[in-house]
């Protein structure tokens, strides 16, 4: 295969300062790629602003040959969303790539957990999303071509403990992925999900020790091929950790058709219901949403058991 490279491309990506999102920026800099570096540069929290981790990475880049700029502007406003992406066309003219890659964290237990932590962690990792594509989208269809990354998380699809404000944001991505990817395909803009897992400043106070190697450089190529002109799906999710890559999917079972239910019913059927053995399984691109509807018709109709 021959070396796929970025020239004469265009890449916006948020959070790229540090851990993740600054690999990404590195690998993708150093094939070719002009890169709008947008970081903040606040803490875990989000609280604060340090252009130092932006300006660093736009360094690193540039030492070693390739184009880039710092953004220091916030994906948590609308504002500063228009703004990190205006900063694309206004260095180099064109967006051809957007990586939303930014996140903070403030665990709290479900009932403990303040609204203002809340918004706080939807405002940058799911709101922010939105933020940075709904300015470049438009542009990416207009010229027949793009690239769009955003990131999940196992908390997203899985759950974890004291982590309901990112949890819930990360498994939105998902949904605004999906959209992205129906919307655009027409006009060759192509988006998928990176449910990534490194150790980076987010893995602070906990014990890794055990831990095989999982630093974001082992991610980072995932990433880079979702945003190649060559990648070939969309609408999807690759997971990355610890050099495993895997697809996630959405998937149901068979299920089963009566044309009444009882309470009863559902309780003795349980068990067929939630049989795995023949998984029903619909990509998002082209008509996965339409298929399901006519799938589910089609057993009303026939009363069959099978979609």
């Amino acid at each position: 295969m021959p070396d796929l490279r970025f020239d004469d491309r265009v890449a916006v990506i948020t959070g790229a300062g540090r851990g993740l999102g600054r690999a990404y920026a590195l690998l993708l800099g150093s094939k070719g790629a002009k890169v709008v570096v947008n970081d903040p540069g606040g803490s875990l929290s989000g609280d604060g602003v340090d252009t130092g981790p932006a300006d660093n990475v736009v360094q690193e880049i540039r030492a070693a040959g390739g184009e880039a700029v710092a953004c220091t502007e916030s994906v948590a406003t609308a504002e500063g969303g228009r703004a990190i992406i205006e900063s694309a066309l206004g260095h180099y003219g064109r967006i051809d790539v957007l990586i939303h890659n930014a996140g903070i964290v403030r665990p709290a237990s479900l009932t403990e957990m303040t609204y203002e932590d809340f918004d706080a962690v939807l405002d940058v990792h799911l709101r922010g999303a939105f933020h940075v594509v709904r300015p470049a989208f438009p542009l990416m269809r207009k010229a027949g071509y793009g690239r769009v990354v955003l990131t999940s998380s196992i908390g997203g699809l899985y759950g974890n403990h004291r982590v309901a404000n990112y949890g819930m944001a990360k498994a939105g991505m998902i949904g605004l992925s999906n959209v992205v990817a129906l919307e655009g395909a027409a006009e060759g803009v192509r988006c998928n999900v990176i449910v990534p897992g490194a150790l980076t400043r987010m893995a602070e106070g906990i014990d890794t020790s055990a831990f095989p190697p999982m630093g974001p450089e082992l991610t980072a190529p995932v990433v880079g091929w979702l945003a190649h002109e060559s990648c070939s799906v969309t609408g999807e999710m690759l997971v990355s950790i610890a050099g495993r890559v895997a697809r996630a999917f959405v998937a149901e079972t068979p299920g089963v058709y009566r044309p009444s239910w009882s309470i009863e019913q559902v309780g003795e059927e349980i068990a067929a219901i939630r049989d795995t053995a023949d998984p029903w399984i619909l990509p998002v691109v082209p008509s996965a949403h339409v298929d399901h509807i006519r799938g589910s018709f089609a057993m009303a109709t026939k009363g069959s058991k099978n979609p």
